[in-house]
């Protein structure tokens, strides 16, 4: 009954592995686009005053864009922290399945 159970449960933590590596994928992604957007930003500001109202905004744009790669970042630690945790228990069911096969087959 043990290696159902054990098994049941490392299929659901595959699942939970294969779901958070790919949020951190969707989250490396953004991030990316992010950075890109913020360059992008740069290189059209620096064809203004830096009293410019247009710079100012510019500015504030990439400011809040930089807090936003900051939230991605943070969840995305968050995802990985959580992916190690499903890794290790996901290592210990796969002891315990090994050592209920081989308690059952030895003779």
């Amino acid at each position: 009954m043990g290696v159902i159970t054990d098994t049941i449960r490392m299929q659901y933590l595959n699942n939970v592995r294969m779901d958070l590596e790919f949020k951190i994928q969707l989250i490396t992604q953004n991030r990316m686009e992010l950075t890109k957007a913020c360059d992008d930003l740069m290189k059209v500001g620096t064809d203004y005053d830096s009293d410019n109202p247009i710079m100012k905004t510019l500015n504030q744009r990439q400011q809040k864009l930089k807090l936003l790669e900051q939230k991605l970042e943070q969840q995305q630690m968050q995802y990985q922290t959580r992916l190690k945790m499903v890794e290790t228990e996901l290592g210990s069911v796969k002891q315990r399945i090994d050592k209920n096969i081989s308690q059952a087959f030895s003779y």
